[in-house]
């Protein structure tokens, strides 16, 4: 079988060695980044199964009938919400599906992007380079407040991880982040408007769903400190639209650290936040790391072996099976 891989812009799958569970398959591989919907058909037309990076690419109706050889989705990761998955269903499409990644490796971008920030990392590499010295001091972190907004798994390494740093450890979100933070020993904000306002240092740490998008106003931003800094590293649809851009050039918070973007990859250095000296941006990379890249597609590769011999697993849409049998 013929099997795409769209939107490998790092050129990273080649190199994984669960790459292998597939070789009995013609495995193509393309690396255009947003290509034109037309380029984007036209690369797959022939793929009897695709395996979307992550959510990349939005498999449209108009996408999904625009292939004619399409049996499988196997997806990377858990999430299917970028797939029509009526329109795979109507198609007898199987859409298979993953889990969740080792939640280490957002914690571990998360506290480099803040310690970066706080310390001047990439400033002070620039001006080393040049020969120049640095006329800012940096903040240090014992003592001072980290807020958690979202006290899920990945927002419980980052607070342990800032507790170990003797800072003190200020959650909001969901009863669930309130019983976590009473278990952990860790303050709970009366509101949060109260997170932003006494926070050092803030991770939003929220699920995107329905209810969380845009919920931070500029309301909470401009409650922060002048020498505070935001960390987003879960999604940049919980703030409202071009809230942290105007924030920020207002000064407060007084810096970002970002890895996650409404539009996504930022192609050609075209974005607001990268204009901005005091906002840090990583390009989406928390997960690129090998052994979650193997975790994910081992887990779709998977999916594929077992389709091809019969198998199926993991099936989001078991409709789709009923009408193959």
């Amino acid at each position: 079988m013929i099997i795409a891989i769209p939107d490998d812009y790092h050129g990273l799958v080649p190199q994984l060695d669960c790459l292998g569970l597939l070789k009995e398959h013609d495995v193509r591989v393309f690396r255009d980044a947003r290509p034109p919907l037309e380029t984007l058909i036209d690369n797959l037309r022939e793929a009897d199964i695709i395996v979307p990076i992550r959510e990349r690419t939005r498999f449209t109706r108009e996408v999904i009938d625009a292939l004619p050889r399409l049996k499988m989705i196997s997806q990377t990761g858990r999430s299917t919400h970028h797939v029509d998955v009526a329109a795979c269903t109507a198609r007898r499409i199987v859409i298979a599906a993953g889990s969740h990644a080792s939640p280490y490796t957002v914690a571990e971008h998360t506290w480099a992007l803040i310690l970066a920030a706080l310390r001047h990392v990439p400033e002070e590499t620039a001006l080393m380079k040049r020969g120049a010295w640095r006329s800012a001091f940096s903040m240090g972190l014992r003592g001072r407040t980290l807020g958690i907004f979202g006290l899920g798994k990945i927002g419980s390494l980052i607070a342990a991880t800032g507790a170990s740093f003797g800072m003190r450890v200020l959650v909001w979100g969901r009863e669930s982040s309130r019983e976590a933070a009473a278990r952990a020993g860790y303050a709970f904000a009366p509101g949060q408007r109260a997170l932003f306002a006494e926070s050092d240092v803030l991770a939003l740490m929220v699920r995107l769903t329905k209810d969380t998008r845009g919920i931070v106003k500029p309301e909470d931003l401009a409650a922060m400190k002048p020498d505070s800094l935001l960390v987003n590293t879960a999604r940049a649809e919980l703030i409202e639209h071009g809230a942290l851009e105007r924030a920020l050039a207002q000064g407060k918070p007084g810096r970002a650290a970002v890895d996650v973007y409404e539009d996504e990859p930022v192609l050609g250095g075209d974005h607001p936040l990268l204009k901005l000296p005091n906002a840090l941006c990583t390009p989406h990379s928390a997960w690129l790391e090998k052994e979650t890249y193997e975790l994910y597609f081992g887990q779709a590769f998977e999916n594929i072996v077992a389709f091809a011999a019969g198998r199926p697993q993991q099936v989001v849409n078991p409709e789709a099976l009923k009408k193959i049998n």
